[in-house]
C-alpha cells in the first residue's frame, strides 16, 4: 500500500513520453509535476523536493545524470529517489547511472506498467 500522497517530478524533453509517464502515474494515484528539461526539473526539485524523480538521461540544459549528481550532492535532497528513464542501454551507461546514485534504471522503450511497479516498489522501501 502506497503512502497517501507520493509526489513525483518527471523530466523528459520528449513531450509524448513525458505525457505518458505523467498520465500513468496520475492514474496510479501519484501527484506528478512535469518538466521539459533538466534545468526546469532541478529548479522544481529544489523548490519543493519530491519523494521521487523520473529523469530522462539525454535532455537539453542539464542531463538526467547532471540532475542526479546535483540531487546526491545536496543534503536537503539526498533522500529523493531517482529513476533514470533512457534510451541509453549500454552496460557502461547503466553502470554510470547506478554509480552516480540512481535508485533504478529503465531503458526505453519501456512498459508503463513496469515503470509504475518499479516506482511503487521504490516508495514502499524505507529510505
Amino acid at each position: 500500500m502506497q503512502p497517501t500522497v507520493v509526489d513525483v517530478v518527471v523530466a523528459d524533453d520528449d513531450a509524448d513520453i513525458r505525457d505518458l509517464v505523467e498520465l500513468k502515474l496520475t492514474q496510479s494515484g501519484y501527484t506528478v509535476r512535469a518538466s521539459a528539461n533538466g534545468v526546469e526539473a532541478l529548479e522544481e526539485i529544489r523548490r519543493d523536493p519530491p519523494d521521487l524523480a523520473v529523469l530522462d538521461v539525454m535532455m537539453p540544459g542539464l542531463s538526467g545524470i547532471d540532475v542526479l549528481r546535483e540531487i546526491r550532492a545536496d543534503d536537503a535532497l539526498r533522500n529523493v529517489r531517482v529513476v533514470l528513464l533512457t534510451a541509453r542501454s549500454r552496460d557502461t551507461d547503466v553502470d554510470m547511472g547506478f554509480s552516480t546514485g540512481a535508485d533504478d534504471y529503465l531503458i526505453k522503450p519501456f512498459s508503463p506498467r513496469e515503470l509504475v511497479h518499479r516506482i511503487a516498489a521504490l516508495v514502499a522501501r524505507p529510505r
